[in-house]
């Protein structure tokens, strides 16, 4: 039973970058999904899939992985590439570059 720490990374609906501060515990699947002749759903019988433990800073959440046991791994959030700039900025007195229309 391995856990996953991660910063999990904004959604594609979010422009700003609330809930990226925290990191996340969760649990990697023992064993592979499988399809219930029945109804067609998808099921599971790992339990440990549905526990997702938050934590405010990376040392906490190593820290309870190893008080506890449970065998982790570490991912650690790439850097963004850009750099967030406010729709105002373009218009400021100081810009830097050209204004092209």
């Amino acid at each position: 039973m391995t856990a996953r720490i991660y910063k999990p990374a904004r959604t594609a609906m979010q422009s700003g970058t609330a809930k990226t501060d925290r990191w996340l515990l969760e649990y990697e699947p023992e064993r592979p999904r499988e399809i219930e002749p029945l109804m067609g759903w998808t099921a599971s019988g790992d339990m440990n899939s549905q526990v997702k433990l938050w934590f405010d800073s990376e040392a906490e959440a190593v820290a309870y992985a190893t008080r506890n046991g449970i065998a982790f791994r570490v991912e650690r959030p790439n850097e963004p590439k850009r750099r967030a700039m406010a729709y105002a900025d373009n218009f400021k007195y100081g810009r830097m570059g050209q204004w092209t229309h």
